[in-house]
């Protein structure tokens, strides 16, 4: 695999350090298909410089517009998001990053709620256990692709039981739509996937992005990379990746991430993992060891047999 420190089209991965407004320029306009990000929230984290919320969203805004700019016309923008917070009072950022994305001609197909079970307690408010997913487009004939990322059904084998589809399933046999709440533990304390990083995507969440919104050998951008969880995403599925980090750290553990991707060695959380239940009542699921160079199914359902439709049912 073909790592760079600069933009590169002969590249695999492309992994700038430095600030992302260096690196964007490099990038053709329509080149990328997937935008995914976490950007900084203006919390004061050691990746940040906590400032005013008008200057925050001004340079946000650069970020924003150059993004657009790289994104190809049948491609997307996904931009995920908590709660800025000062003095005691929340202001959530997609509500005030949303009118940034509209003015500039771009379509909401989805607020997707990433629901996690663990975070900070607070005494002065409900704690919040939620982030979202702002899912944007260039124009109305973009990519989507719904089967790599079906769930199982609640009831697989259920039938009509009249009408002129008597007998036939009445879901599709490769599992339901996800819908737009995700269930997804976040990356704390023991999760397999672990860093040193305050704030780590879980590889899960944008596998989904991903599958559904990529083909394979599409580009994939970060221009807030972290330890590079996006690019783990995006490779494991033969697409390819730009990521850009001022964090030298961060960027030395994505360098080894991606290493160990390399070599068979990465562990993430898998995603028919289910969410962990006290009671004893969950299925283990081992974790899922990333090899880069072996064939990754191009889809969330791993048992395909479990949806298997006999003929003639």
């Amino acid at each position: 695999m073909k790592i760079t420190s600069t933009f590169d089209l002969s590249a695999d991965f492309v992994l700038f350090e430095g600030d992302t407004l260096k690196l964007l320029p490099s990038i053709p306009s329509g080149f990328v298909k997937l935008v995914v990000t976490s950007p900084p929230y203006n919390l004061g984290k050691p990746y940040e410089t906590r400032m005013d919320l008008d200057a925050y969203l001004l340079e946000q805004t650069k970020v924003i517009e150059e993004c657009i700019r790289v994104t190809s016309d049948d491609g997307s923008v996904c931009w995920q998001v908590g709660n800025y917070v000062k003095n005691g009072e929340i202001v959530p950022l997609d509500i005030i990053l949303y009118p940034i994305f509209a003015s500039r001609g771009l379509k909401l197909r989805n607020r997707i709620v990433w629901h996690f079970g663990h975070g900070l307690h607070t005494s002065k408010r409900f704690s919040g256990r939620y982030e979202v997913i702002l899912w944007f487009t260039k124009t109305d004939d973009y990519l989507f692709n719904l089967d790599p990322v079906r769930v199982p059904q609640k009831y697989p084998g259920k039938k009509h039981f009249k009408g002129p589809r008597k007998g036939e399933l009445s879901g599709n046999p490769l599992g339901k739509n996800p819908s737009d709440v995700w269930v997804i533990p976040n990356v704390k304390a023991n999760h397999i996937e672990k860093t040193v990083h305050p704030c780590q995507f879980p590889i899960e969440l944008i596998e989904r992005l991903v599958l559904s919104l990529t083909n394979e050998n599409d580009w994939v951008l970060d221009p807030f990379m972290g330890v590079g969880s996006a690019a783990i995403a995006a490779l494991m599925h033969h697409r390819k990746a730009i990521g850009a980090e001022i964090m030298p750290e961060y960027v030395a553990i994505a360098k080894d991430r991606i290493h160990q991707a390399e070599t068979g060695r990465l562990k993430m959380r898998p995603m028919d993992r289910p969410v962990y239940e006290p009671d004893g009542s969950s299925t283990y699921v081992p974790p899922r060891v990333i090899s880069l160079d072996q064939p990754i199914q191009g889809i969330l359902l791993e048992n395909d047999g479990q949806y298997h439709v006999e003929e003639g049912e």
